[in-house]
């Protein structure tokens, strides 16, 4: 399974953009999609995530009421809507698929990542 993410950029604080992941192939319908992010010198932290099997959202704390997770299992994309954006929401933003398959081995996989960076 090979993600990829799309829509990063550079934009000013109070902006939005919207970031989208798809993959060439299906991941499994029982996945978790997220949404993570990192900056140098830091650990990547997991900022949202939603199940395919449901409608259940995580949010980072920093993020919630600014971030949306969304799917669209038709068309085999994930998004994360970003509004209000502030520097501190500057880093690379990676999409992850993560399941247990039939034999309960854990898949997990990500896209090469997207920059996003808020600056005035």
């Amino acid at each position: 399974v090979q993600l990829v993410e799309s829509g990063g950029g550079r934009v000013q604080p109070g902006d939005s953009l919207r970031l989208s992941c798809t993959s060439a192939e299906r991941t499994s319908s029982s996945a978790d999609m997220s949404w993570y992010r990192q900056v140098p010198g830091k650990e990547r932290e997991l900022i949202a995530s939603i199940a395919w099997g449901g409608n259940a959202r995580y949010y980072l704390d920093s993020v919630k009421g600014r971030f949306t997770i969304s799917k669209d299992y038709a068309r085999n994309m994930i998004y994360l809507q970003m509004n209000n954006l502030k520097p501190e929401d500057t880093a690379i933003y990676y999409c992850n698929a993560n399941w247990e398959d039939a034999w309960e081995i854990e898949q997990d996989y990500w896209g090469p990542g997207t920059q996003v960076t808020v600056s005035a």
